[in-house]
């Protein structure tokens, strides 16, 4: 007998609450520092990145604010790359259980990803602690945050949902990703200030424009302007409504990621 779909829903649920508790836990299981590798890695990462760059090269002494603009890039891009980096492994890690159970497969990827939302909600305490002790003036415009950071988990989903399928049947997927991934930390604004490559040369507006249509660097981008400073170049103020084309790549990705998903899951459990 076929169950109601509020049942299956129901079940649903369940599940993901679950797997997301157990993915969490055993994140940091054997780990010493345990839970705290969540607010370290990214302190670190910025650490290193604040000595070399601002300290030693000089970048962003016009930047007001400027560790914790630095803070907020580092942070956000380890969101991106740990949500992508656990999504697309998802299926593969769990393929003990789509053998044994039968339930829609988008659940693992989720599951997966969601810890780099935990993760992501303690470091914005961090930002805003850092942020306060830095001199930020808290303003309503941080109310718009979340809704930067939903866009950002859409883009990460779509691309683990595609990618993650993919690597099903062939897991090189996951290494070409990871070097994808350095490649990409340099094509976005983390670091650098974008003022900085609009003042490169002749091509220096078209290619900050190019680059801030880059949904990442868009979030980013929106993410500094309304916690920390109203001085930060957003892909609005520098192309205006053509802006809405980054948020038209999110929405592209995971429709289409989806759907692909969607027909290579019933594969999986054999696949797998």
């Amino acid at each position: 007998m076929k169950r109601p779909p509020h049942i299956l829903c129901r079940k649903n649920r369940i599940l993901l609450k679950e797997l997301i508790k157990t993915d969490f836990k055993l994140r940091y299981q054997g780990s010493f520092l345990g839970y705290l590798w969540a607010v370290l890695r990214p302190l670190l990462m910025f650490a290193i990145l604040y000595l070399v760059f601002a300290k030693l090269l000089r970048f962003g002494d016009d930047i007001p604010h400027y560790p914790v603009y630095l803070l907020t890039g580092t942070v956000l891009w380890n969101f991106f790359t740990e949500c992508t980096g656990q999504g697309i492994q998802a299926i593969v890690n769990r393929g003990d259980l789509l053998r044994k159970i039968s339930f829609p497969k988008y659940i693992v990827v989720v599951s997966a990803t969601a810890t780099a939302l935990i993760n992501l909600a303690i470091n914005l305490c961090v930002i805003i602690i850092f942020a306060l002790i830095n001199g930020v003036a808290p303003s309503l415009s941080w109310l718009l945050v979340p809704l930067s950071i939903i866009e950002l988990y859409a883009f990460a989903l779509g691309i683990s949902f595609l990618l993650g399928a993919i690597n099903v049947k062939y897991r090189d997927v996951t290494s070409i990703w990871d070097v994808l991934t350095q490649a990409l930390f340099y094509a976005v604004p983390i670091i650098y200030p974008i003022s900085l490559v609009v003042s490169s040369g002749a091509f220096g507006t078209l290619a900050a424009k190019v680059i801030l249509l880059n949904p990442i660097a868009q979030v980013i981008q929106d993410v500094r302007f309304n916690l920390i400073t109203d001085t930060t170049v957003t892909t609005w103020s520098m192309i205006g409504a053509y802006g809405l084309l980054s948020i038209l790549i999110v929405v592209i990705v995971l429709a289409l990621a989806a759907i692909f998903f969607r027909r290579k899951s019933r594969r999986f459990a054999e696949e797998v």
